[in-house]
């Protein structure tokens, strides 16, 4: 397995660390005023879902682990867990919740997403970076409110709340950022 330096690593990567395989959830590069520049890794075991918390120095190389990064299209959401297949073979992915995590709420039927495999197992989902919605509800629009003025809360027909300025009204659709769920901007569709 190549190596690779610990700052280069990001969210999503997988790592062997002493024969067990880690997808990475959060990295923080610190670098403290004295001493020597840090690493912070928050990390998954994937075998059995144990999240744990590794510092490496920046320049420490980590072995990391061959992962076949393609695009697949999300089909459906039932008890097994949520199902994707990919588009040039047909072969079918089952990926457990635990796996998805928060991103589930975000997921449409027919979107299409990075689904990362080692030796045919998945381990991440990448989302695209924005995604459009409708709103179903919100408050009603006040007369001389401005785009300035703060936000007001509303509900998705994928059932997420979002705040959302004042001046849009149900029914509107919008562009959601699915890294943060914030407010992007109205769709021009």
């Amino acid at each position: 397995m190549p190596k690779v330096a610990a700052s280069s690593l990001r969210k999503g990567s997988v790592v062997d660390v002493d024969g067990k395989l880690y997808v990475v959830l959060q990295v923080e590069n610190i670098h403290p005023g004295k001493g020597t520049p840090v690493t912070q890794l928050d990390m998954r075991r994937i075998t059995d879902g144990v999240k744990v918390s590794e510092r490496y120095r920046t320049t420490e190389q980590v072995e990391r682990a061959f992962v076949d990064e393609r695009e697949h299209t999300f089909l459906y959401q039932d008890g097994e867990g949520y199902h994707f297949m990919n588009p040039e073979t047909f072969d079918q992915y089952v990926v457990s919740e635990d796996t998805v995590g928060d991103k589930g709420v975000w997921l449409t039927e027919g979107m299409s997403v990075f689904l990362s495999l080692h030796e045919g197992n998945p381990l991440a989902i990448e989302l695209p970076a924005r995604a459009t919605f409708e709103i179903v509800d919100t408050e009603p629009a006040m007369k001389g409110q401005t785009a300035s003025s703060s936000y007001k809360p509303a509900i998705l027909n994928n059932g997420a709340r979002i705040m959302i300025p004042p001046y849009i009204s149900a029914g509107t659709r919008v562009v959601v950022l699915l890294e943060d769920g914030s407010y992007y901007e109205r769709a021009k569709d």
